[in-house]
């Protein structure tokens, strides 16, 4: 196809304002993971029956991604042209219905529905957020390739097409400064040109969105909320190293996720943005979906690999390198949901944009998942160099219930956990490795005083030794090892020696496992033997939790001075451990009490204490 026509197809993408715009109001409904689980469904329904019973004009009924404020969903946005977009929340079918009669069609915003605006994300810097990733999420109809390419999609892969040569894109990336935000944090530029300059027949562009850590859900949000943007970065990608095929690595149960990539897949191709001929040039370039079984496991790049072809995942030794024998033994350029997500801006920006953003060793954004005891848990997206606790107290909320915070373990399994007084550290890759811990794929798990760290370092061993391949030794029987010892501490069971033996046996399993994941499986354990020694002190010396988290150190027992013998308690009891006369002063047994609590919180006199 002559270059006029490619200038002619990348000029009407460039261009979306020659679209004619929607006039009226448009109602959009969160349509994420999140939002049906907590019943956006049935609001969706609702205001589609309402808007089609009343034939309304100028109205139009959208459905979107998840916008990051997972805590307050069901959501409901009412954009109308010129008036600042309302947000209402926690809607159901009641206020849906309301929602449209009072103010869709009436004009009255109902207020005592309404978030506040500055609580919403904007796509430009407002606050501690800045949306690089997450542009799209929340905004456009992700199942809609008009909706993305009026937003500024497709504009970056017509330029790439267009003017740029494959070492152009690779220099720009690299001079970008994007680090693969899949937890390694390789320089991302460096390995496009190592695939670049791989010689061979066949080469391969990988998305891996196998998430496996606890509590993260960045790629399904990406997903569900903005696929078309990460098909046209591998497309980019694919043309920079000399691919025609791709493959996004999805774990099966991300169901939603699953059916609106395959919808963009298909929509791609029907309009020349997939397969042969992309946007009329002579590059050709496909996208495939594989299902993987979504172990943790699974995200190592040598075995997803493996889940790729059908093969259980286990990580092989390197070298070689992915960019030198990676899928099917071709040079395979593999990145993450988020580091893809970064591609088309950086190409629309320019390479100096991007590192304008961020710290001198850490570039861009990053997004964060807030879990944990946090009040606005969801996921936010902030410029990296932004501090802990500046993200957990601005953009989290702080503590839910107004505690106190205790620790934040950064970066999922392969993270660490940093105390209270260490939060002003920045969002980068080094200085977070200089505090013992992990950028990760930067979920930050926040914890209040009501958490015992040996019991979670005990919980992450035990992830850990589940997903472990078991191909290594050391990772294999290291964390089984391990997780006995930590276990056996919560349970009061705790022998002198036992944190000197989990050092040793980390510090092993941290030089001789295979691959980075094994390496990382001790990191949470060290980390809190580090930051909270006192605690591993009381739970095996003085026999004690601090947190009254671990029921093996626990005891309920009953203060004869406050007691009057009501005898709540002891008909309450499910084990029949409360024992004595009416009118009297009761007693527990011990050896008989499992813990439960049931008599505390049955006790009007607070009789009932826990030691």
């Amino acid at each position: 196809m002559p270059l006029s026509r490619l200038e002619e197809l990348a000029d009407t993408i460039r261009h979306p304002d020659r679209a004619e715009p929607c006039v009226g109001a448009t109602v959009v409904v969160g349509l994420a993971s999140c939002s049906l689980a907590a019943g956006a469904g049935p609001v969706y329904d609702t205001l589609k029956r309402d808007f089609e019973r009343s034939r309304v004009e100028g109205v139009t009924i959208r459905k979107a991604g998840c916008i990051g404020l997972c805590y307050l969903e069901p959501l409901v946005q009412v954009r109308q042209g010129g008036a600042e977009t309302v947000t209402y929340a926690r809607v159901d079918a009641e206020r849906a219905h309301a929602i449209f009669q009072r103010h869709i069609c009436g004009g009255a915003v109902q207020t005592q529905w309404a978030v506040p605006p500055e609580a919403v994300p904007a796509p430009h810097p407002e606050g501690v957020q800045l949306r690089i990733v997450l542009r799209n999420c929340g905004v456009i109809d992700p199942e809609s390739i008009d909706d993305y390419v009026h937003a500024g999609g497709y504009r970056a892969l017509a330029t790439v097409l267009a003017s740029m040569s494959p070492a152009d894109v690779v220099k720009v990336v690299r001079r970008s400064g994007l680090r693969g935000r899949g937890g390694g944090g390789f320089p991302t530029g460096i390995k496009w040109e190592l695939c670049l300059d791989a010689q061979a027949d066949e080469k391969y562009v990988l998305c891996n969105a196998g998430e496996g850590d606890p509590g993260g859900f960045l790629s399904r949000c990406i997903l569900e909320g903005d696929p078309y943007a990460i098909l046209e970065a591998m497309t980019i990608g694919g043309y920079a190293i000399g691919a025609r095929q791709g493959y996004i690595h999805v774990r099966a149960d991300y169901s939603l996720a699953i059916q609106r990539v395959q919808t963009a897949i298909a929509e791609a191709r029907r309009r020349g943005l997939l397969g042969d001929g992309v946007l009329g040039s002579g590059f050709s370039f496909d996208i495939s979906l594989k299902r993987g079984v979504g172990g943790f496991v699974s995200g190592e790049e040598t075995a997803l690999f493996q889940s790729v072809d059908g093969r259980r995942p286990m990580p092989r030794p390197r070298p070689p390198f992915p960019a030198e024998a990676g899928l099917y033994g071709k040079p395979t350029l593999v990145n993450s949901v988020e580091t893809w997500a970064n591609i088309p801006p950086i190409i629309n920006n320019g390479a100096d944009w991007f590192a304008g953003i961020g710290t001198p060793r850490s570039k861009g954004t990053k997004v964060v998942g807030l879990a944990g005891k946090v009040s606005k848990p969801g996921l936010v997206e902030v410029p990296m160099g932004t501090t802990i606790r500046r993200v957990i107290e601005e953009a989290g909320g702080g503590v839910r219930g107004g505690k106190t915070l205790k620790a934040v373990h950064v970066g999922g399994p392969a993270g660490g956990c940093l105390p209270a007084g260490d939060l002003d550290v920045p969002l980068d890759y080094d200085a977070l490795g200089q505090a013992g811990a992990a950028l990760g794929t930067g979920v930050l798990v926040v914890m209040d005083e009501g958490t015992c760290m040996v019991d979670v370092a005990r919980y992450f061993l035990e992830f850990a030794h589940e997903e472990s391949c078991g191909k290594c030794a050391p990772c294999r029987e290291g964390t089984q090892r391990m997780l006995e010892i930590a276990t056996r501490i919560t349970r009061g069971q705790g022998r002198p020696g036992d944190v000197q033996k989990l050092e040793r046996l980390g510090e092993t399993i941290r030089r001789s496992s295979l691959c980075g994941l094994g390496r990382s499986a001790p990191n949470p354990v060290l980390s809190t033997i580090t930051r909270f020694p006192d605690e591993y002190h009381a739970h095996v010396v003085e026999r004690r939790c601090p947190a009254h988290v671990c029921n093996g150190l626990l005891s309920y027992q009953i203060l004869e001075e406050r007691c009057l013998g009501c005898g709540i308690c002891l008909r309450n009891c499910p084990v029949s451990a409360v024992v004595g006369e009416p009118g009297q002063p009761h007693r527990i047994k011990q050896d008989r009490c499992i813990r439960c609590g049931e008599c505390a919180r049955q006790c009007g006199f607070e009789a009932v204490v826990l030691r």
